[in-house]
């Protein structure tokens, strides 16, 4: 089967294309700018006016990667209009361009933050969406068009919604964590008792790869992840275990750290740092027999050997 993959250049772009390759996919690589990757293609920005045509011909199956990604603090005048232009009109754009070329499956990376921003029980593929800002909406927005274009082109519409992506290369938050684990700093979330979804980075390559192919897949909306999920506490001991570094959690009673949030404008990342946001990923397992390659253990151990080996490289003359 011939790919075209967006956003291949990307965190979890490099490592599909790897695992598609790896499996005898032919792997198209869309990128907005050239970085010297097999059979790539050049597409520019991403939006409602882009040109698709050379990156897809002879395509079968379209993996869609690449959105303006959700940050903090967003500077822009009007973040939905310019999360809408990227992750709405944009998506869409694609999706009608690859019907008209005869691409049979289009596998589309929304994430959980369109099921909300978390609660006490876990989410699933069943329940009403409640996206919370502006990146979740136009996730949202997109799926919704999606299922439009299925139902006039009858292309196959696979859309998949991870919580948070971890694995080598991993940045943001996530390496931000580690960077406190390495250095032995003390954290203060021993009392925290919530429940957090992770997807290492090779689970979700191989859950998109099985969505390609799979009959049963087309149609379906499916929330992935690496099926053991922990409190903020647990993760970062188990962290510390992949790294080889003592585990320093202090036992702040957790609205010590809510007030403390509010007193230094952080209250919604401290929020989200402390509540839950799990998801029951029984669905994709169900349907289409899909079960990850890798423990979270094992994920963590190589997102750990891979920091060590960055920071190796830059200490070297």
């Amino acid at each position: 089967m011939r790919v075209l993959v967006t956003g291949a250049n990307g965190f979890v772009g490099r490592n599909l294309c790897g695992v598609l390759t790896h499996s005898a996919f032919e792997v198209v690589a869309a990128v907005r700018a050239t970085c010297a990757i097999p059979d790539e293609r050049v597409v520019g920005d991403i939006g409602p006016e882009t040109d698709w045509s050379a990156a897809l011909i002879g395509v079968e199956a379209v993996v869609h990667l690449a959105a303006r990604v959700h940050v903090m603090r967003d500077t822009s005048v009007d973040p939905l209009a310019a999360f809408r232009a990227v992750n709405t009109e944009g998506t869409l754009n694609l999706a009608r361009q690859a019907a008209d070329a005869g691409v049979k499956r289009f596998v589309f990376v929304s994430s959980i933050k369109v099921n909300g921003e978390g609660r006490d029980t876990p989410y699933t593929e069943f329940d009403p969406p409640a996206p919370q800002d502006a990146y979740a909406a136009s996730k949202w927005e997109a799926e919704q068009g999606l299922r439009e274009i299925e139902s006039v082109t009858g292309m196959e519409v696979v859309i998949l919604r991870p919580p948070l992506v971890y694995g080598p290369g991993v940045g943001a938050n996530f390496l931000r964590l580690m960077h406190g684990v390495e250095r032995g700093l003390p954290m203060p979330f021993g009392r925290v008792d919530n429940r957090r979804s992770l997807l290492y980075l090779g689970n979700f390559a191989d859950a998109i790869r099985v969505c390609l192919d799979h009959p049963a897949a087309a149609g379906k909306t499916f929330l992935v992840s690496d099926g053991e999920d922990v409190s903020s506490a647990e993760l970062i001991r188990r962290l510390a275990l992949a790294m080889h570094r003592p585990t320093r959690l202090l036992p702040v009673p957790p609205v010590w750290l809510r007030v403390a949030g509010v007193l230094f404008g952080r209250g919604a990342e401290v929020n989200r740092l402390l509540g839950s946001l799990y998801l029951d990923s029984t669905r994709i397992r169900r349907e289409l027999g899909w079960r990850q390659p890798y423990t979270l253990y094992e994920g963590l151990r190589q997102t750990a050997d891979d920091y060590y080996f960055r920071c190796m490289a830059k200490q070297r003359p």
